[in-house]
Parts: C-alpha cells; structure tokens; sequence
C-alpha cells in the first residue's frame, strides 16, 4: 500500500508538473509580451552571461520568469548564443521571439548621412553630432585622422564616400569613416575602369578632383555631364578652369560669403583656378556616385564656358563672345561672376 501511494503520488506530480511545463512551454511561444503598446529598448552588455539577461529582463518587467527564459534557452541550445547589442523589443513579441532576437545577434541600427558636396569639416561636424557612435576621433586633426585610417599621407578632402550608413550603437566614429573611405575607392575604381577614351586624367584621383568639382558647381543632374564636358576642353586646351568653388574653398574660413575680384587675381591661393592652370592639388568636396561618373564620361560638345542663370541652371557658350553677353545679362546685373 505504501508503495502504491508514493508511486501515485509521483504520478500526480509528474502529471502537474508535466502540464505547468506544457503551460509554459505554450506561453512561451504563443503569449505576447506586455510592452504597454509601444517598443521597448534593452541592452546586452559585452560578456553578460544569460543569467543576468534573465534576471534583468524579469526586474524590467519584461519576462515574467527568469528560469523559464534560462531553461528554454539551454533547452534550445541557445544560452551561449545570446549576443551583446541593443535591441528593440516590439508589440507583440513573445519571449520564443525575443530569445531568437538575442541569439541571432538582430540588434537596432542608427542611421547616419554623409551628404554630397560637404567638405571633410563638414562631415565631421555631422559625425561628431551623432549621439549613438562611440567617439574616438576628437581633438585629432586631418593627418592624425588619417593616421588612424592607415593611410597617413592621403588629402582626406573628397575620399569618404556620401550615403547613408546604419550602425548599431557603440560603433566607433572611425569605423564610420573606414567604411566610407572603402566605398569611395570601390566605385571610383569601378568607374575608372569604365571611362570614356581621350580623357585628360592621369590617374583616379584627377577624376575624382574633378568630381568634386562638378559636384559644388550643379545640382541639376542632367547638367553634370555638359559642365564635365567644358572643363574637359578646357583642359584639354591648357585652359585655366575658372571655377569659383575651388578659390572658395581654398580661402577656408576666411570666405565670408562674397567672392571679389582681389580674391580672383590672388595667386597666392593655390586652389585660385583663375590663376593657376590645370586642376587644383585636392578634391574639394566629396562627389556623389553620378558626380564621379560625369566626370568619367563628359558630354560631347563645343562649349567651353557657363555662367549662372540664377535658377540652378546654366547657359551654355562656345565663344568668349557668346559667354559675355550671357555673363551680362545673369550676373552682372546681381554682381556675380561667369567662368
């Protein structure tokens, strides 16, 4: 009789405790998470055991149970799985989906872009206003920057690529910049492979100049190509390029907004490409992707002047003739300048 009872009582037991399990085990699948409607943030920390993710889940309010989390985890062979990052727990969630979400490492992504025709200034400015990266890079200067890049005797000036980078948070600034460097050189060298015959560049990094260029003088991407073509004729013929933005960007801080006639006739100015022939030492800003491809496949054509219209559109000439007439009537009114 004895032995009766203990074997009845193991079997009640074994029944109760198999269906809380199978309670459980239902919930943990099928019950969503109580996020109170909105998403909820939480981190793993770097080296966190599963343990401690479990307990602060639970003190969170975000799991009811932290065994249950541990025991299915290990039961899933996932305990050793879970990953340090920043996750976004969404509506409707169960803890089966956010055990995979730690175990598959899915963790949030920021965004940062870096925008066409900056300067390297500028984009640092705009790195360093980023509240999710890990900021490694203040206090350095150009060449210290590039140091850390590995690539100490470049110009930074035009070789980051603009786009929109997605980051999880903690990556390094300089990890930012690495990536962007990278793709810079990768569709640069794609487009030199591709590029027209008969052009006046020695190298990648002439084209890639001469984007900048392009880059500062439209923004009308059906214009990119025509500009590309003057400039490539002016080259081609030993003529000064005579663009603005280069004498711009060459007075650095000092450019208070208006452009003069002293600042043209300034040769001091190594950037002046009204003083100095063939292309200036550096990019001056970063090209985009169709920047970069007009340069390397200019428009055909016998223009070799443009002037402003004051819309964002130019007016095209092929005699110094035709260009002043044009110069008259779009800028000289407003007290600009035509190239």
């Amino acid at each position: 009789m004895r032995w009766n009872r203990i074997i009845g009582l193991l079997f009640i037991l074994g029944s109760f405790l198999g269906g809380w399990g199978w309670m459980e085990w239902r919930g943990f699948h099928q019950e969503p998470i109580d996020t109170g409607g909105r998403e909820l943030l939480f981190t793993v920390e770097p080296g966190e055991s599963l343990a401690g993710v479990a307990r602060r889940l639970a003190q969170e309010g975000v799991i009811g149970n932290a065994t249950t989390f541990s025991w299915v985890a290990r039961l899933k062979g996932l305990a050793s799985r879970i990953q340090a990052g920043e996750y976004v727990i969404e509506p409707g969630f169960t803890r089966a989906r956010l055990l995979e979400q730690l175990a598959q490492g899915e963790v949030t992504s920021y965004s940062l872009t870096l925008v066409e025709g900056w300067n390297f200034a500028r984009m640092l400015s705009a790195i360093a206003d980023s509240p999710h990266l890990k900021h490694t890079l203040r206090g350095l200067d150009q060449k210290q920057i590039m140091a850390r890049l590995g690539h100490p005797d470049v110009h930074p000036e035009g070789r980051f690529f603009p786009d929109t980078y997605r980051f999880p948070r903690g990556m390094s600034d300089l990890e930012i910049l690495r990536r962007a460097y990278r793709t810079m050189e990768r569709v640069l060298q794609r487009e030199w492979q591709g590029r027209a015959a008969g052009l006046p560049y020695r190298s990648p990094d002439e084209a890639l100049i001469m984007a900048s260029i392009i880059e500062k003088e439209t923004g009308l991407p059906e214009e990119r190509r025509e500009i590309a073509g003057v400039f490539v004729r002016r080259l081609q013929r030993g003529m000064l390029l005579q663009t603005d933005p280069t004498i711009i960007y060459g007075l650095g801080e000092g450019f208070d907004g208006n452009l003069r006639r002293k600042h043209l006739r300034d040769s001091s100015n190594i950037y002046n490409t009204y003083r100095h022939k063939g292309l200036p030492p550096t990019p001056i800003a970063m090209p985009g992707r169709d920047s970069i491809h007009a340069a390397l496949h200019p428009a055909p054509g016998e223009a070799l002047y443009f002037v402003s219209r004051g819309d964002g559109s130019h007016h095209f000439s092929i005699t110094l003739e035709e260009h002043n007439r044009a110069v008259r009537r779009y800028q000289l009114k407003r007290g600009g300048e035509g190239k």
